[in-house]
């Protein structure tokens, strides 16, 4: 497998993504925060998605240049139409007018339908904690085809469902979750099956409801488990309530259109600190509360404990530094797509 760099590995996004027909605005926000995913540790996330990404627009599952319509606003709160744009684009600048808001009335909340694939929900909370402010999103699949059983089941009714939440500290690591609702991202099942590995018991059953090991048995039939495995019923809750927040609230609903595009349904929120108490001081004692974490007595076989977002930091130094492991089969599809919009010479994939 390949070995990247980072900034190669944008620029392999960036001309793909602009000789697919995406703005060459639209092509830098999703090649970095696709290549951000790779750094993070995120593969699932990162640029084994540019063949789906192009695919879609050929097939005009994501539109290039789509508007971004404000469909509703007050000064908390506004309703967002993507008009089938690109996630990462529209995401990215409603979160950006979600923390103005916020910055002026204390708190603010946004929800989004109509958008392709977000990529990894972290990175929009995250940008809400640079500014001062606790950020959070929720994310669905719209109506889209459903990957995740609830808990006891064996046909999927849900969406992986991620649910994100960002806290500002004077820390190099931001202090954050980003997390499925389910035992596992789907993609993480089909970067196992890239790599020819088995997955863990315990993240899909096969079609008979029967528990695998076999990455494959999720896309003949089988389902995704809720998290929290013999207490699944609590990730199928917590599941269940993203949904409520990105699908009904949205307005996009529940269950599947089969015949529907791809559509992540958001909600989003900030809520700043200082409307609280004082930045510094809740900063500080962020910084104070990860050390309290850190400090934990280990359990036999474990070398360190880690606050929520450290092993994410960690990566991206080691991944800047290192570059990124890239599968044999997403470098095959990154190559084909660019011999078909004739850029493979100048990416350079030999």
């Amino acid at each position: 497998m390949p070995i990247v760099q980072a900034d190669r590995l944008r620029n392999i996004a960036d001309t793909l993504l602009r000789a697919a027909g995406a703005s060459a605005e639209e092509a830098e926000t999703v090649s970095r925060l696709s290549i951000g995913a790779n750094l993070a540790g995120h593969d699932s996330h990162g640029i084994m998605l540019l063949p789906t990404y192009i695919d879609r627009i050929e097939r005009g599952h994501i539109v290039p240049g789509a508007p971004f319509e404000i469909e509703k606003e007050t000064d908390t709160t506004l309703v967002i139409n993507g008009n089938w744009g690109f996630g990462y684009s529209v995401s990215e600048r409603a979160m950006k007018m979600t923390i103005e808001k916020a910055q002026k009335h204390n708190v603010a909340a946004t929800t989004i339908y109509q958008q392709s694939h977000v990529g990894r929900v972290g990175a929009y909370p995250i940008m809400a904690a640079k500014a001062g402010m606790i950020g959070m999103m929720t994310a669905d699949s719209g109506r889209s085809p459903k990957t995740v059983a609830p808990f006891g089941g064996a046909e999927a009714k849900l969406g992986t469902n991620p649910i994100s939440f960002s806290i500002p500290s004077n820390m190099d690591g931001t202090f954050y979750i980003d997390m499925a609702t389910s035992a596992v991202a789907a993609g993480k099942v089909k970067l196992a099956m890239a790599r020819g590995a088995d997955i863990p018991e315990g993240w899909v059953v096969d079609k008979n409801g029967q528990a695998t090991t076999n990455p494959a048995d999720l896309y003949d039939g089988g389902v995704l488990l809720p998290l929290g495995g013999p207490e699944g019923h609590k990730g199928y809750a917590l599941s269940s309530i993203v949904e409520i927040f990105s699908g009904i609230l949205t307005g996009l609903g529940f269950g599947v259109e089969k015949t529907g595009k791809h559509n992540d349904g958001v909600f989003m929120a900030a809520f700043k600190v200082e409307a609280f108490r004082s930045l510094d001081t809740f900063k500080s004692e962020i910084d104070e509360f990860a050390s309290y974490l850190k400090s934990t007595k280990t359990q036999v076989g474990v070398d360190e404990v880690f606050y929520p977002g450290e092993l994410e930091h960690i990566r991206e130094i080691e991944r800047l530094r290192d570059g990124c492991v890239i599968e044999d089969t997403t470098w095959a599809k990154l190559k084909e797509v660019a011999e078909k919009y004739n850029v493979a010479s100048e990416l350079s994939f030999d």
